[in-house]
């Protein structure tokens, strides 16, 4: 019988690393590998058209060549992400033109969140393809995730909870509000 209490002995000497173990995640990490890829715009969540309803898809600002539409399923208040109108997944791929707007688009996205909520940091980046931890690795997309001192706590590590003091609706009000004035 193992004595999991000394588990951090069993592979050598000790690296000094404390381990949470989360063995509820393996469902995920082996499932993903099985969801089917979309082909196009079939089926894309990101896929966005003249035609749908910016409050409906949460789309906050819409440029030449990409949008900016909050992230249904957000780390903190106010977690945007840029994507190009084409469905394309590498970063490799983009034209200069959807580059450069995307470039120009995080920055306003930004300095929308400093100036909306007084943010205080960012994490700004993209996961590329599905073994990167792209969810949906097809269609490209940048995250902004806006940071506070303190926005992290055990929720989301022991209660698979993520506490957000504020409802999509009302994020997608402010964002959209505050990106043109």
């Amino acid at each position: 019988m193992i004595d999991w209490a000394d588990a951090e002995k069993l592979g050598g000497e000790p690296d000094g690393f404390e381990r949470l173990w989360t063995p509820h995640r393996m469902a995920y990490v082996k499932s993903a590998s099985d969801r089917p890829t979309m082909d196009g715009q079939r089926g894309c969540p990101l896929c966005k058209t003249p035609e749908d309803d910016n409050r409906e898809h949460l789309i906050v600002h819409r440029g030449t060549t990409c949008y900016v539409v909050l992230n249904l399923y957000p780390y903190n208040p106010g977690h945007l992400m840029v994507c190009p109108f084409r469905h394309v997944g590498w970063y490799t791929e983009i034209t200069e033109a959807e580059r450069n707007e995307m470039a120009a688009l995080t920055q306003r996205g930004m300095t929308v969140l400093q100036e909306l909520s007084g943010t205080q940091g960012f994490n700004v980046g993209m996961n590329q393809g599905r073994t990167g931890g792209a969810g949906i690795h097809e269609h490209l997309h940048q995250h902004i995730v806006p940071r506070w001192v303190g926005d992290s706590n055990f929720l989301p590590i022991i209660g698979q909870t993520k506490a957000l003091p504020e409802l999509l609706d009302e994020t997608w009000r402010r964002v959209s509000e505050a990106w043109d004035a």
